[in-house]
């Protein structure tokens, strides 16, 4: 599967500033930029080590990226050095041998940061020179003996023995977990541009206004609810929220499980985001760059016209200069290779011959659907799923008006063709190939080849057509094919 690794390709302990160019900066539902990026110095003491390679590293999605490393010295310090323009955020001491870390605050305000630890006390640290950490410090200590009672309660719960002992536990639990979000909720109310708040925000879930829904609609509205408020207090200019660990999963969640997986939706809600990223540059690249890496092969059918749209709206236009020349080679190939195929769309005629020569054209194939298949005889996959395609094109499709395009996908394999179409007796089907001459033609006149128009980068590849020979379905799998002409057939029924 072709993967362009944007963003996502970033992995812990890379080299030295290793994703300097792709780290993005953030933007959202907010017009102020909270935070601006500074550069800074750590120093580092322990008596844990003497000697080894320390790391100052940032949180970056589910990595841990290289800030600068620095050798300890005899007297157990190190010191750090951040980039020109480095943004604040959670950011990690790793200790010689990578074992152990510790993680703290850095804010665009702080320059000169002492930090003393021992591998034997942690997690607790002092520090110098970044006031923030002190909430970071006290909330830590908070959660902890929370969780512990949080937990405890929960275990009791389990085992109780009886009614009274199970609302007793229960209401413990609901005790603790109030106090824990009253914690929260305290901080965000009267420290709202704090580094803390910012990493409350973009852990928090938005409360849920039915607690016990019933009817179908109590849970249209819960979901309507929760989309809508998904975000709250999440500024996507704050930049700072990029380097944490908790910006990236809800990202991800909120494209893959929150948002309705319509290609037009989601074009609406990215380009809404990008429009408030354009004026933070780091949260544009970021999210560009995400979001080109989500639906370059996307997984749910139609997807592909919002990777198209991307394309057109903002590469194409120059609006990534970050990119290099492959990455952007690479992005355009798969986007012209999308394009002409996308999901309602007329597909384009294909002008191949029959294994006598005939002319054999597309659009002269009537059907009230046409199923357009490119494969190849050699391929292994191509010769479980065409007889599957054909054992079910006889026991239902053909009754419903489908016809069947076959089309060889490699010139080169013709003598294979033939054989493997009449030993499985794949009759009633129009076979058909692109002679060497006609590819030559093609490729003569600059044209787009069959593969390009139709995407055909692996076999068997399929596209459902319907009687204006509009896609209405592609790369879809057997099953998968004949629920969807269940599907169009039962919404023609009056």
């Amino acid at each position: 599967m072709l993967f362009i690794g944007l963003f996502l390709s970033m992995t812990a302990f890379a080299q030295k500033k290793s994703t300097a160019s792709e780290k993005p900066k953030p933007a959202n539902n907010s017009e102020k930029t909270i935070s601006k990026k500074s550069k800074f110095t750590v120093k580092f003491k322990t008596n844990s080590f003497k000697e080894g390679v320390a790391f100052l590293c940032f949180h970056m999605g589910k990595n841990l990226n290289i800030e600068d490393s620095a050798a300890m010295r005899p007297d157990g310090t190190a010191q750090f050095s951040s980039g020109e323009t480095s943004p604040g955020g959670i950011y990690a001491i790793v200790f010689p041998g990578k074992r152990q870390t510790f993680d703290f605050f850095i804010s665009s305000n702080d320059s000169l940061i002492t930090l003393s630890a021992d591998t034997n006390t942690l997690p607790e640290y002092t520090i110098n020179g970044a006031p923030e950490n002190e909430q970071f410090i006290d909330y830590q200590k908070f959660v902890s003996i929370k969780g512990g009672q949080l937990q405890a309660e929960r275990m009791a719960y389990t085992g109780s023995k009886n009614g009274a002992d199970s609302a007793l536990h229960l209401d413990n639990f609901n005790r603790f977990n109030k106090e824990l979000n009253d914690y929260r909720d305290s901080v965000m109310k009267n420290y709202p541009t704090g580094m803390m708040t910012a990493m409350l925000y973009a852990m928090k879930d938005p409360e849920l206004p039915i607690k016990k829904p019933i009817t179908r609609q109590d849970t249209i509205d819960n979901y309507q609810y929760y989309k809508k408020h998904y975000w709250d207090g999440v500024t996507f200019m704050d930049d700072r929220v990029l380097r944490t660990p908790f910006f990236l999963p809800k990202l991800e969640r909120y494209y893959r499980e929150i948002m309705p997986p319509s290609a037009d939706s989601i074009i609406q809600d990215i380009d809404y985001k990008l429009l408030f990223a354009r004026n933070a540059p780091e949260m544009y690249k970021f999210l560009l760059n995400w979001y080109t890496d989500e639906y370059i092969n996307p997984k749910f059918m139609g997807q592909d016209a919002v990777f198209v749209h991307l394309f057109e709206k903002y590469h194409s236009k120059g609006l990534t200069s970050w990119l290099n020349e492959k990455q952007m080679e690479t992005i355009s190939r798969r986007a012209y290779m999308q394009m002409s195929n996308l999901i309602g769309i007329k597909a384009s005629d294909l002008d191949m011959v029959d294994s006598t020569g005939k002319a054999r054209n597309l659009y002269g194939v009537n059907g009230e659907f046409t199923l357009v298949v490119f494969w190849d005889p050699t391929c292994g996959h191509c010769k479980e799923e065409i007889p599957r395609i054909d054992s079910i094109y006889r026991a239902s499709w053909k009754a419903k008006g489908l016809r069947v395009y076959s089309v060889l996908s490699d010139n080169d394999k013709k003598n294979e063709w033939v054989t493997f179409v009449k030993e499985k007796k794949l009759v009633d089907w129009v076979h058909v190939y692109e002679t060497k001459e006609m590819e030559k033609i093609v490729s003569d006149s600059q044209k787009p080849s069959f593969r390009q128009l139709y995407d055909v980068i692996q076999t068997p590849t399929i596209f459902l057509l319907d009687k204006e020979k509009r896609i209405i379905g592609k790369k879809l799998g057997v099953d998968q094919l004949n629920e969807l002409i269940k599907a169009k057939l039962s919404n023609k029924k009056p």
